[in-house]
């Protein structure tokens, strides 16, 4: 599975969001906070007001990128970006 939006950098899966004001960065934040707790997949992201980057990876396989990390990159692109 491949995730074209994101680059892998480092073993981690990268990708910077940009939204038009701080409210809708942190609802997207929530979202995907529900849904990486759901698969029991916490993101490294940081947030500075309308910027939301994320890294993954695994840490239980050795911070490497594995298909855990795929399927959550798959679901947020989702969440960005509703089919």
């Amino acid at each position: 599975m491949t995730n074209t939006n994101w680059i892998e950098q480092d073993h981690f899966l990268y990708r910077k969001f940009v939204f038009k004001n701080f409210s809708e960065a942190f609802a997207f934040m929530t979202r995907v906070a529900l849904e990486a707790e759901k698969m029991d997949h916490h993101p490294r992201w940081t947030n500075a007001w309308n910027t939301v980057e994320i890294w993954l990876n695994t840490h239980s396989a050795g911070d490497i990128i594995t298909e855990k990390d795929h399927h959550l990159a798959q679901r947020i692109d989702e969440i960005i970006s509703p089919k």
